[in-house]
């Protein structure tokens, strides 16, 4: 099933670069404002919360675990959101679902604040899973915008791949920096305004909106031939990351997996600018093999030398794999999922790689814990390898 054409000539006196052409889209500039402001939060709630929880309540095991359930809360409840967006369009369904996550977070702010019985965190973190995927419905404009133009798409998948990768450098540094220079829950309130104002401003952009698509006799993305697959792929992708970020924290501090960040963000801008090959699925079984050869170079260094600039040097390769992995995944997703439901689709997969996060980081605190740090950068090789051999098995035709 491909959806992929030629790309068409540049129109007369367009931008020669990628990311200037794409920037160049009538409205574009706009509603990717709007979105960057909306997404950098992402990068700040949890780490917002733990601090603002441990600093309140003395117990980073209760901070955990409250973020633990606002990422089961999500998993639950941003695919239900994502359908309604599909269904009803982005502004009418996204102000409104981020007001309430916005009221969530300040609820969470009063009851910390107000030492409210334990249970009302969980409650209030809960509530803030009604979120919406702000970068799934960016990537929905792209695709509207760019209908039938492969290079386009890919470029604006890689744009996006090195924003997600900014707002994850840049947000935990914002979250920590109020937190520690004003108040315990000045990250969360920070968070919060940004947020509500980024939506605003995202939604207020109508002109971009992708029109809502009939649904008569529309198939739950599940029931897609060869999303199922994929989203096994999102799922041991997502076990990588929480793996190699729990395993370098216990190792070398948190620091350090800016690095990683920063090659994935340098390296998905870069991809960007390549034409994409036809066949994606393919492609990101290639990504996949890539990522697993670079996220054995971390293991190699721990365990040989012990030395932390070398670490963080294989740090900054093994990102270098993360986006145009990313990139050709989401890529992929676009092209399986049914046009109507394609924020539902993108969310599914959001969601499937949070879960990988979640189990990546658990399986690779339990090896820190119990074989060493050393031995717990073999769990993301491991997990890559599970990814390769998902795609090689299940999306390689596609």
């Amino acid at each position: 099933m491909s959806h992929e054409t030629a790309a068409p000539a540049p129109a007369p006196g367009a931008p020669p670069h990628a990311y200037l052409r794409l920037l160049a889209t009538p409205g574009a500039r706009a509603f990717t404002a709007g979105n960057l402001i909306a997404r950098l939060p992402m990068g700040m709630f949890s780490v917002s919360a733990v601090i603002m929880i441990a600093e309140v309540h003395g117990s980073y095991a209760l901070a955990g675990a409250v973020t633990a359930t606002g990422l089961a809360a999500t998993a639950v409840v941003a695919p239900w959101t994502a359908r309604l967006v599909d269904r009803y369009g982005q502004a009418r369904i996204a102000v409104p679902a981020t007001a309430v996550a916005v009221l969530g977070s300040l609820a969470l702010v009063l009851c910390v604040h107000h030492d409210a019985p334990v249970w009302t965190l969980f409650a209030a973190y809960a509530a803030t899973a009604t979120t919406p995927n702000t970068g799934g419905m960016s990537r929905a404009r792209w695709a509207h915008l760019h209908q039938g133009d492969a290079a386009a798409l890919h470029t604006a998948n890689s744009f996006e791949q090195a924003v997600d990768e900014l707002c994850f450098m840049l947000g935990p540094v914002l979250a920590a920096a109020a937190c520690g220079a004003l108040f315990p829950e000045a990250g969360t309130l920070t968070g919060a305004v940004l947020l509500m104002t980024g939506v605003l401003l995202f939604a207020a952009q109508r002109a971009t909106e992708p029109p809502v698509a009939p649904r008569a006799r529309a198939v739950s993305p599940l029931r897609t031939p060869g999303v199922p697959a994929l989203l096994c792929v999102f799922l041991a992708t997502g076990a990588v990351f929480g793996a190699m970020e729990v395993v370098s924290i216990a190792h070398a501090g948190g620091a350090i997996l800016a690095l990683q960040a920063g090659g994935s963000c340098v390296a998905g801008l870069l991809y960007g600018t390549l034409r994409p090959a036809s066949r994606t699925g393919r492609r990101l079984v290639l990504c996949l093999a890539g990522m697993t050869a670079l996220m054995s170079f971390p293991l190699v260094a721990a365990a040989t030398t012990g030395s932390l600039p070398l670490l963080a040097g294989c740090l900054l390769l093994a990102g270098a794999a993360t986006a145009p992995t990313m990139v050709t995944g989401m890529t992929l997703i676009q092209r399986l999922t049914p046009r109507a439901q394609l924020n539902e689709g993108m969310t599914l997969a959001v969601t499937a790689l949070l879960g990988g996060i979640a189990a990546g980081s658990a399986i690779g605190g339990w090896t820190v814990e119990n074989a060493g740090t050393v031995t717990g950068y073999a769990v993301p090789v491991c997990a890559a390898a599970l990814a390769l051999a998902l795609a090689a098995t299940g999306t390689r035709r596609a």
